[in-house]
């Protein structure tokens, strides 16, 4: 039997790019699915702090905290996030800006790898990015990110205990660390069989090309078995 392919995304709750990312990845791996021989895949998420000196209420709206960040017009901030949202559109994403509480995510990379521990990583990551980008939820806070845990089908009180114990910070710091190893700066990163680096919020097609490509890779020694 051919092993899975394995895909670590490293991406923050907070980056919209990364939201586009994941659902473009999803999309790409749902048609590779259709293939006569569709290729296994396991995805895993992994924590990126994209501005970790965030404070958890921050006084002001995105543009605010963009103009500020990146020392930019807010104007052109503006056009900038008009374009996201229009690029999430067409992922099927529905971006609120104007709703969007910016705050502080590393309790929110806590309790994904509270999630991972339970097999539950991925509905909470989906929970987590659209409670942040399309219902201007508090993603900073303690309460909120509780009942977001339950709405993803985790246990309200374990999740509680996990963050307020801080048990999962040495694994959000791992995650950190392995990035800054492979040179990630920047995410959405996609890392493919630890080999194969891809940048970027890529289309679907490209994704759909990506995991097919890799796993006639996979094959190629079942193949010279038989």
């Amino acid at each position: 039997m051919t092993d899975a392919i394995k895909i670590d995304v490293w991406s923050d709750i907070a980056c919209p790019w990364c939201y586009i990312g994941k659902r473009n990845l999803e999309n790409g791996l749902a048609a590779a699915s259709t293939d006569e021989d569709a290729p296994a895949v396991e995805v895993t998420f992994h924590s990126f702090e994209l501005s970790p000196d965030t404070p958890v209420d921050f006084e002001g709206d995105e543009l605010d905290f963009l103009a500020k960040h990146k020392g930019m017009p807010r104007e052109q901030v503006q056009q900038m996030l008009e374009r996201v949202t229009g690029v999430a559109a067409d992922a099927g994403l529905e971006y609120r800006f104007d709703l969007l509480k910016h705050t502080n995510t590393v309790k929110a990379h806590e309790l994904l790898h509270f999630a991972k521990e339970q097999g539950r990583q991925h509905e909470l990551a989906e929970r987590l990015m659209a409670a942040y980008f399309t219902e201007g939820r508090h993603l900073g806070r303690e309460d909120e990110l509780v009942a977001l845990a339950a709405d993803a089908g985790l246990d309200a009180d374990a999740a509680r205990d996990a963050l307020q114990s801080g048990r999962y910070l040495d694994a959000v710091r791992a995650d950190q660390a392995q990035a800054a190893a492979y040179g990630i700066n920047g995410v959405p990163f996609f890392v493919i069989d630890g080999k194969y680096g891809v940048s970027g919020a890529q289309p679907a097609d490209a994704f759909a090309q990506i995991v097919r490509q890799v796993w006639a890779e996979h094959r190629e020694p079942a193949e010279i078995d038989a």
